[in-house]
């Protein structure tokens, strides 16, 4: 991947992944087959010094296993804020924020919370 620095480092990978290239590998291949029909729309994106800030919301029919869910058909949203340090014009750190709990909640794997 010429988009990432080869001493790359992502300081929040998701579980059960390996660290680095190969961990952003595997997470877009379970991500593009669990959500084929995927689309994210970026909100706001913010730079300053080496680092860009960047929220992001995204949608999709979950038609893939997920995480060890099986496919639900449901079709759900999700949003993140990732910051990412560039360097030689490369990413060379990454840390993200994802609501995960409202998409588990959404594939009916974690109840709703009730009022």
């Amino acid at each position: 991947m010429t988009l990432f620095s080869r001493d790359y480092v992502d300081h929040t990978p998701a579980i059960g992944l390996p660290p680095g290239i190969e961990g952003i590998r595997a997470f877009f291949t379970i991500q593009f087959a669990a959500f084929p029909d995927g689309q994210i729309k970026s909100e706001d994106l913010i730079a300053e010094g080496d680092k860009v800030a960047h929220r992001m919301s995204g949608d999709g029919t979950h038609r893939g296993t997920l995480l060890g869910i099986p496919p639900t058909d449901k079709h759900i949203t999700w949003s993140s804020i990732e910051i990412l340090r560039i360097e030689d014009g490369k990413f060379a750190e990454h840390w993200v924020e994802a609501d995960t709990m409202s998409m588990l909640q959404q594939l009916g794997v974690v109840p709703q919370l009730s009022a």
